[in-house]
This record gives structure tokens, C-alpha cells and sequence, in this order.
């Protein structure tokens, strides 16, 4: 059973929660609303970013979209820096268990023994190379990447949890949380600051997430355009040098066209979209998207998507539905709540397609859908319509399995004060492990 404190904390979690739902179905915003995002929501602790390595993460925020103030914050780990990655080299040895305690013996796993331990990286150094110290007043004072340090990573789009109406891509426990997921997984994560309801109903959310994936390719069509022009203006003879060339091309095209990390970094073939509670409903939608999409995404190709303890509801109430309806944290009452205030209320049904993953009709077939992880808590009420969609995709021979982990509450693994639980340190390194299956370049070779 979870701890008296965490008990504690869960009951002034939902007292705080439930006032803030309940302030803002009363002030309700109608959808005519200021197209400039949340404007009323409370103060939330945010994380500066910060574009060095000091902690092993150079971060940077970038604004996509200034008519819905659409945001995403790039995690960038030091490993990038690092000589580029060859596909045949040989994996590092595992340390031995014996001086590994295992951490996961906090979960119980739907496939697999229970016993594998997570590949460690401790050693990542804090490197300030490609780092702009100048010290004029104009200058860039953070990392800047050179032909010399270029290895490519995959990128992964991060969708924040917080019921449709709290929660940011900055906050305090987002960055901590974006930040071991890209250590432990060595991908360049980018976390989505969508809009947020009852400001932005639905499908604000939903289309932003979409816009990011799309933002995406346009990034990786514009950095393989800059290196087309820089080799045949370099191959003609030019006079440009290879800087003279990129600062020309910069002046001509735009300095906000072209995101320098991305373009040195993000292998934009590897991608992998990761929600937690009502994001994994926007990665789920994106995924869908991009399957609905094809080519028309080239070069992006979403390979996998982890859904963590998702925000599925539906009309027709599961056993875990009934029997966890007042579980800890996110209760049933609270989200349906939450569930007012995003979905229009013309649209309001428990079975909307945002909703509930198994109405028919919702969107491609399910044989469609890339490999799938999903990550459900014991104490959830939410989990058995995860696990069921999970099982879904597991019929049509989807890569789908679930980690349902013991004793574990709504956002275990994410939630400010659960974060540096051994649970939560368990459950990045199990979805390292299974996310590296399908991104190293040197094939899978973690596998259970």
C-alpha cells in the first residue's frame, strides 16, 4: 500500500486540484477566447532554461507559433557530443548485478522476467565544447554545434500530464522529468507546451501536438536544404568558406527558419512521441496522425510511442473504473470534471473519440499503429481501459505490451513529489530499455 505521506499528500493534491477545477468551471471561458493561450492560470513553479551542459542537459525554449503562443523546450544531453555512433560497434558490457541492486523489483511486468536490469550510464562527463563564451553583449551564450562534435540522436516528443488544464513543458517536474528521460534513453527530447483548457477547448491540444510533429519535418527538409546548398556552393568553386556560406545562407533564409541543434543532432527518422496521463491522449492522436500521413511526413517516422498511465475514459465503466473511483490523487470525479471543461459542450460524451481509444471508427486500423508501451499504476482507476487498448493492439500484432507497476498512483513516475522515488527511477530505466529496441542504430539488442 502507498505511505502515509503519500496519502497525505494525495488528499491536499485533490483538495488543491478540485477548487482549481472548480474555479474555472465557474469563471468559464468561452471558445472565443483570447487566441493567445491560458491567460488565467495560477502561478506554477517553471525551470529556466539553460543552453550549457552543466547538468549533463543544455535546454532551449522556442516559441513555433506566435498566434497560439505554441512552445516547445529542447533537452539536448551531452552525449551528442560524443564521436558519431557506429552502427556495427559492439555494446558496452552490463555491470554485474551484483553490484547493480536491482530497482524493479517495484513492478510487475506483463512480459519478460522481472529481474533485467536497466543499462547505466553514470559517467556522462559535462562537457563545454561548442559552448559560446564570448562576452559580448549580443552574443550567443550557449552551446553552438560544430562539424566536429555531430552525432545524431532520435528525437522524442514529450506531451506534459495535468487533466487538460495544469501542467507546462517548463515546469519544475516536467524538466527534471524530460531531462533523466533523455540521459537514460540518449535522445534529444522536445516537450510540447500546448494549449490548455477551458481557455482552449478541444482539439486545441490535439492539433498543436500535430503541429509540432509537422514542425518537425519541416525542420529536417530545411537542414537537409542548407546542406544541399552548402556542398554545391562548396562543390562550384565558390569563395564562400563553409561559415561565410551558413551565415549567408542564415541572412538570406532567416535566423529562426533553421534550429541549429535539430539540424547537427535529430535523426528525424527515429522518432518516438511520449505522453504522460491526458498527453499519452495527444501522442496517441499524433501517432495516428502520422500513420494517416505517410510519406507526406518524410523524413519523420514515428517508430514507437510509450503512453503512460493514459487519460482513457469511457461510457460503459470498467472494473477498475468502480472499484478505484475514489483512488489517490486524479479521482474519477476530478477528471471527469476535467473532462468538462476540454471537451466543447455540444461534444461532451465519455465515448468522444478523444476519450475513449476503442470506439469504431476512430481512425486507421489498429494493425497500423506503431509499437506501443504502456505504463499503468495499481492504484489507478484509469488503468483497465489502458491495458485493454493495449490488448487491442496486441490482437492485430502491434508491438504492444504493458508495465503495470505495485503499489503505484496516477503519475508516479512524473508528479513532483513522487519523482526521485525508486518506482519512478525504475520505470525511465524500463522505458529506456524498451525504446532502445527500436531507435539504436545497432538494432535490438536491448530486448527482453
Amino acid at each position: 500500500m502507498p505511505s502515509v505521506a503519500l496519502k497525505l499528500y494525495s488528499v491536499f493534491f485533490k483538495f488543491v486540484f478540485k477548487h482549481r477545477l472548480q474555479n474555472l468551471i465557474q469563471s468559464s471561458i468561452d471558445e472565443s477566447s483570447s487566441p493567445y493561450g491560458v491567460t488565467t492560470r495560477p502561478e506554477e513553479s517553471v525551470s529556466a532554461s539553460n543552453p550549457s551542459f552543466t547538468d549533463g542537459v543544455a535546454t532551449k525554449d522556442i516559441h513555433i507559433d506566435p498566434f497560439t503562443a505554441l512552445s516547445i523546450r529542447i533537452f539536448l544531453p551531452d552525449s551528442s557530443l560524443s564521436p558519431p555512433e557506429q552502427p556495427n560497434s559492439k555494446p558496452k558490457p552490463r555491470s554485474s548485478q551484483k553490484d547493480d541492486p536491482d530497482p524493479h523489483n517495484h513492478r510487475r511486468s506483463s512480459y519478460g522476467p522481472p529481474n533485467v536490469g536497466a543499462p547505466r550510464n553514470d559517467s556522462r562527463r559535462s562537457s563545454l565544447d561548442g559552448i559560446n563564451l564570448r562576452s559580448d553583449n549580443n552574443a550567443y551564450r550557449g552551446y553552438s554545434p560544430s562539424p566536429q562534435n555531430c552525432r545524431k540522436l532520435p528525437i522524442m516528443l514529450q506531451f506534459h500530464g495535468g487533466g487538460w488544464v495544469s501542467g507546462s513543458n517548463d515546469s519544475v517536474a516536467n524538466d527534471y522529468f524530460c531531462r533523466r528521460i533523455a540521459k537514460l534513453c540518449d535522445v534529444i527530447v522536445v516537450a510540447v507546451g500546448y494549449r490548455l483548457a477551458p481557455e482552449n477547448k478541444y482539439p486545441a491540444a490535439f492539433e498543436d501536438g500535430l503541429k509540432v510533429l509537422n514542425w518537425l519535418a519541416k525542420q529536417a527538409n530545411l537542414a537537409e536544404c542548407s546542406k544541399s546548398l552548402g556542398n554545391g556552393a562548396r562543390g562550384a568553386g565558390s569563395e564562400f568558406s563553409n561559415a561565410e556560406f551558413q551565415r549567408h545562407f542564415v541572412d538570406a533564409f532567416g535566423a529562426s527558419m533553421v534550429e541549429p541543434w535539430l539540424a547537427a543532432h535529430g535523426d528525424p527518422s527515429r522518432c518516438v512521441l511520449l505522453g504522460v496521463s491526458c498527453g499519452a491522449n495527444i501522442a496517441d492522436y499524433v501517432a495516428r496522425k502520422a500513420v494517416e500521413a505517410g510519406k507526406l511526413l518524410d523524413p519523420i517516422k514515428v517508430v514507437a510511442q510509450v503512453l503512460m498511465y493514459p487519460f482513457f475514459v469511457g461510457n460503459v465503466p470498467t472494473h477498475s473504473e468502480i472499484k478505484l473511483a475514489n483512488s489517490y490523487f486524479y479521482d474519477k470525479a476530478m477528471c471527469l470534471l476535467a473532462w468538462k471543461l476540454f471537451l466543447p459542450k455540444e461534444e461532451f460524451s465519455l465515448d468522444h473519440p478523444a476519450a475513449n481509444p476503442l470506439i469504431p471508427d476512430r481512425g486507421p486500423p489498429l494493425k497500423l499503429m506503431p509499437p506501443t508501451l504502456t505504463v499503468v499504476a495499481e492504484h489507478d482507476w484509469m488503468r483497465d481501459r489502458a491495458i485493454a487498448y493495449s490488448e487491442a493492439l496486441r490482437k492485430v500484432n502491434v508491438d504492444a505490451p504493458v508495465l503495470e507497476y505495485k503499489d503505484a498512483v496516477h503519475e508516479f513516475a512524473s508528479l513532483d513529489m513522487l519523482l526521485k522515488t525508486p518506482q519512478a527511477e525504475a520505470c525511465a530505466e524500463d522505458i529506456a530499455i524498451w525504446a532502445k529496441k527500436y531507435i539504436s542504430l545497432r538494432g535490438h539488442e536491448f530486448s527482453y
